[in-house]
């Protein structure tokens, strides 16, 4: 069964018919040509395919196109504000956070949405003082962003990175 579903993909309403078992990634990426989001493992596992959805990060190739609809879809396309790059963006390139660059676009928007969280005081399973203001130690970053894998081992210049876009 297909369904027209209307997508917000980065400030842009985009309509499109898919089947109600289509991925959110596959609708991005073979329906709307929005190729950011990258399809690595396609079960969740390594974070390729991580887009904010209405702020929160989220896996795409585990979210269906058509509960989604008229949902603020952020890729890595969107980050950037015209052609001033996101701070997080700039700092991947200043500490060059990246190799191969495949995991780039789903390690900057979840990057992005952990700072949120963070900035909103949200734990995470090394947070030692959960009434304490959230700090951004080195291992707090690897916990909050353990769920975007990088195959060439980048994490050294990733977690700096973060670090310096935290402030």
């Amino acid at each position: 069964m297909e369904v027209e579903v209307g997508l917000r993909v980065n400030g842009q309403v985009r309509r499109v018919t898919v089947d109600t078992r289509t991925s959110l990634l596959d609708a991005l990426r073979e329906r709307l040509g929005v190729t950011g989001p990258k399809k690595g493992c396609d079960h969740g596992q390594c974070g390729a395919c991580t887009v904010l959805l209405d702020g929160r990060r989220v896996n795409s190739c585990l979210a269906l196109a058509v509960a989604h609809d008229d949902t603020d879809i952020t890729t890595v396309e969107g980050l950037a504000d015209g052609e001033t790059p996101h701070p997080v963006q700039e700092s991947f390139l200043r500490h060059d956070a990246f190799q191969c660059g495949y995991c780039t676009p789903g390690q900057l928007c979840s990057a992005v949405g952990m700072l949120a969280e963070a900035a909103a005081g949200w734990p995470s399973a090394v947070t030692a003082d959960l009434t304490a203001p959230v700090e951004l130690t080195a291992a707090e970053i690897r916990e909050r962003m353990s769920g975007n894998l990088c195959r060439c081992g980048a994490y050294a210049a990733i977690v700096p990175a973060i670090a310096e876009a935290a402030g």
